[in-house]
């Protein structure tokens, strides 16, 4: 007779009388935990003072390591450990106060059954509200139920209220009616812009829109890994690359061809920050390394036909080589060194070569449709994401804070390449560095977009807003309360308040593309008609909406 025997469980982790489990979920490199451990200490503090005052106290779930100097769970294994000991039906709050890895805890989060709060401190310092859209985003793609909630300082009444709500219901909704659903039979099909955006939908149905990703799950981001249906029934598949290959590509880029690229842009008056200690500063060495990467990656776009390129590289080869932000910025402008393929013929010669940032597939959707609509268009066609790292109130206006991790096109910089600095990638985030691309958000108009998948339907928010210059002064001072090494968008997006994108949006990325005021509505209208063909699921955000109403007929 079969005897089937399986290892021993650990003792059941339950919450008591008025208790609630805590759950800290943090970054998978421990030199970042370590950094940002003393600020989740400060909010859990906080919360436990919150939720006193309520009736209710925390109860951490798992330990805080004094060996590894914080109390985070940073890796899957960790994570599902825990969850396999927690009581399935007992209330569970998610603190968020850094960047997390959503896969070290959202496939054991689909599994439990008891109240879900995803909680996140609104604040710069460290990407905690940016790990929440990021879970938030992942929980909606898995059909996993959750709430969210998010606070400056954990003791605010709209915090306090939400709070109470989840304590006592087990639940919590926000108003996402900024999200207007879009027909596909929405009576801007019929107008001109409609017609333009059928077309350009159609083509890449017909002709497809391949993307090429070197390696495909980055940073935990399961709301960045489509499934491959959905990928192909939008036209727009996925070529699989390795980022081993990679590496290969950029040691056959001679010397002088590494040095005659890094000349090009120095010459247009970008700046480096270089220094003598490569483990802290930026060196030529390092930006060279870049500039190989760079003519490597378009050499695979031109191999294998690629609408798009993108690398991971925040895991694998960040212990390999410089990090790869230079190379998809300077690739995704127009204006560009030009590379020469094998046989000595430029690559793209004139045309921005849209580059998937962190390999977000979330992001490519929109990237190769923004860029096929305004390339065709003949409108300039440079595309990128950002973070929804954080924001505030400036003269009465709140103002978003969009910061990529490293890299924008130049043209999206108030003063172009010239208006560009590089400085070293953060050392807790990149042993081997490597350039960024910093400087300041140029003023002006923009479309933006992001999906999300549902099953295996995608979903597409978009709208539109406006890129600010803010003062000297008030411009410095939030780069110095967010990463002052990477690129920084001051923004209004259009009839969309802070708390109705907390409470609504999919992920932690926004995508966009400028477009001059007067054409933005009609290449909005073109956009969601490119969509609506492609059959994604549209809504529009805010008060884009009202640029619909006005197609022409």
């Amino acid at each position: 007779m079969l005897k089937f025997t399986l290892p021993p469980s650990p003792a059941m982790i339950r919450a008591g009388h008025q208790e609630v489990l805590l759950v800290a979920n943090a970054d998978l490199r421990e030199p970042a935990n370590v950094t940002c451990w003393p600020t989740q200490q400060g909010y859990e503090q906080k919360l436990q003072a919150a939720l006193e005052k309520l009736g209710y106290r925390i109860k951490r779930a798992h330990p805080i390591h004094a060996d590894r100097g914080h109390g985070f769970i940073s890796s899957q294994k960790e994570g599902s450990d825990l969850f396999a000991a927690i009581d399935p039906d007992a209330p569970v709050i998610v603190l968020l106060t850094a960047w997390q890895y959503s896969h070290h805890i959202a496939p054991s989060l689909a599994h439990h059954r008891g109240p879900l709060l995803l909680l996140a401190n609104f604040d710069g310092t460290w990407p905690g509200l940016v790990g929440m859209l990021c879970m938030a985003g992942t929980l909606t793609s898995l059909g996993t139920s959750y709430s969210r909630l998010w606070s400056e300082s954990f003791d605010d009444e709209p915090f306090y209220q939400g709070l109470n709500t989840w304590l006592r219901d087990g639940r919590l909704c926000h108003k996402t009616s900024y999200l207007r659903d879009i027909a596909p039979t929405h009576p801007l099909m019929a107008s001109p812009a409609g017609q333009i955006g059928r077309e350009a939908g159609e083509y890449i149905l017909r002709h497809k829109a391949i993307i090429g990703l070197f390696d495909t799950f980055c940073m935990g981001m399961i709301n960045g890994v489509f499934p491959q249906q959905a990928l192909v029934n939008a036209g727009i598949p996925l070529e699989s690359l390795s980022q081993s290959a990679l590496l290969v590509e950029m040691a056959r880029v001679p010397d002088s061809l590494r040095e005659q690229c890094l000349a090009w842009y120095e010459l247009r008056g970008m700046q480096f920050d270089f220094g003598a200690d490569g483990a802290r500063s930026l060196t030529r060495k390092q930006v060279l390394e870049q500039c190989a990467m760079m003519i490597a990656m378009a050499r695979f776009v031109r191999r294998f036909g690629l609408a798009a390129v993108g690398v991971q590289y925040q895991q694998g080869l960040k212990d390999c080589c410089a990090a790869s932000d230079f190379a998809e910025g300077a690739l995704g402008n127009a204006e560009r060194f030009p590379i020469p393929d094998e046989l000595g013929e430029i690559i793209w010669p004139g045309k921005a070569i849209p580059c998937i940032n962190e390999v977000d597939m979330g992001s490519a959707i929109p990237q190769v449709m923004m860029w096929r609509l305004l390339d065709g268009l003949g409108l300039p066609a440079e595309t990128t994401l950002h973070d929804i790292r954080w924001g505030g109130e400036y003269q009465g206006a709140f103002y978003w804070d969009l910061e990529i991790s490293g890299a924008v096109p130049f043209a999206h910089l108030k003063g172009g390449i010239a208006g560009a600095t590089g400085y070293r990638q953060p050392a807790m985030f990149f042993p081997y560095g490597g350039s960024t691309i910093a400087g300041q958000g140029k003023a002006g108009r923009f479309i933006w977009a992001r999906a999300h998948y549902e099953g295996i339907g995608v979903v597409m928010h978009m709208g539109t807003g406006t890129a600010v210059e803010l003062p000297d002064d008030e411009f410095e001072r939030r780069r110095r309360a967010t990463n002052y090494e990477w690129p920084l968008l001051n923004a209004v997006l259009d009839g969309i308040g802070r708390d109705d994108l907390m409470a609504g949006h999919q992920s932690n990325h926004l995508t966009l593309a400028y477009v001059q005021q007067d054409l933005l509505g009609e290449v909005f209208q073109a956009f969601v008609a490119q969509a609506l063909t492609l059959g994604i699921h549209v809504r529009a955000a805010g008060s884009a909406v009202e640029l619909l109403a006005g197609a022409r007929t």
